[in-house]
């Protein structure tokens, strides 16, 4: 596709403006968010994404599929939703034979939107997808369409009625991705946008093909030993009772992360570099991707609650 390397990286960091630029015509601000999803994408993991209601957390990934120019399906999860209604179910045809239904997992972007809002027998079904890219039906094996992401959103504020995702979905997801009010400024631009009469539309920038590439060459990019050290020490230091643990990791937290999150901190971080046009990684990038991959992984104790200590003053604290 590329000549060399080299030229890929540059290709990448054009498509990533490209791509910012049709986003930013639909979302105002929020370019944290933006950011991540975007590196997730890039890195090949999926997003989890926590906001209050409003905050356009669907009409971004909404966006984002439209300039990829992926095929994208949006699935409500609701309390009687099954695992048929994700992912498909045997008919009988006018043949008189059992034919698959594709559902609607069957796409290159999903948006699972309320994610714990459905019982842990969907959530589980969910959870295959995500892992193995395939799903399962009466003993057959359906591979999904590539490349493949999931994008879930979830309401921080009602828990009731809603099933909290146990901790083993929680690390399939690369990123948690706090969405956050916008400023005055942005506020105003969004009211402004969306009280007129006028329509824009995102043009697809990147095609599946490119997307699979990128992954693949974010993959081959060389990093040193001083940073895949401090990746994967920085994964360490949040196991308490373990050797590398600190003080306050003992004293606040009452699980660490695993070693999924040294893997994502690796992918993360040449990912990150790669969009800021570095041909390595260095400690930097680690650092700027460690927050959202590190924010679900790790659970704080009584203790850490009653005295007030965040996650992210606690993750602040081992950078």
């Amino acid at each position: 596709m590329y000549a060399s390397d080299k030229e890929a990286l540059e290709a990448l960091n054009t498509k990533q403006q490209q791509l910012l630029q049709e986003i930013g015509k639909v979302i105002v601000g929020q370019d944290q968010v933006i950011r991540e999803v975007t590196t997730a994408i890039f890195a090949g993991g999926h997003v989890l994404l926590v906001g209050v209601p409003g905050l356009a957390k669907t009409l971004l990934v909404n966006t984002i599929a439209q300039a990829l120019g992926l095929q994208f399906n949006r699935i409500q999860f609701t309390p009687d939703l099954m695992p048929s209604d994700i992912v498909g179910s045997e008919i009988l045809n006018e043949q008189r034979q059992f034919q698959f239904m594709k559902g609607p997992l069957f796409a290159n972007i999903v948006l699972a939107d309320e994610i714990n809002r459905t019982p842990p027998k969907t959530q589980s079904a969910l959870l295959e997808a995500m892992q193995e890219r395939s799903v399962t039906v009466a003993g057959q094996n359906y591979p999904l369409p590539s490349p493949f992401f999931v994008l879930a959103t979830q309401n921080p504020i009602e828990q009731e009625g809603t099933y909290p995702l146990p901790e083993a979905q929680l690390d399939r997801f690369m990123f948690n991705t706090w969405v956050d009010y916008p400023t005055h400024a942005e506020e105003l631009s969004v009211v402004k946008a969306t009280t007129s009469d006028v329509t824009t539309s995102v043009r697809p920038v990147i095609s599946g093909e490119e997307i699979l590439y990128f992954q693949q060459l974010i993959r081959r990019m060389p990093i040193a030993d001083n940073v895949l050290e401090y990746a994967v020490g920085l994964a360490g230091k949040t196991r308490p009772g373990r050797e590398r643990a600190t003080a306050e990791v003992n004293a606040y937290l009452s699980w660490g992360a695993g070693p999924r999150a040294s893997q994502y901190l690796v992918v993360g971080a040449k990912v990150n570099a790669a969009l800021n046009g570095k041909y390595s990684p260095d400690i930097a990038d680690v650092q700027a991707v460690a927050l959202p991959i590190l924010r679900h992984r790790i659970v704080r104790n009584y203790k850490a609650e009653a005295e007030g200590h965040t996650v992210e003053s606690i993750i602040d604290g081992l950078l």
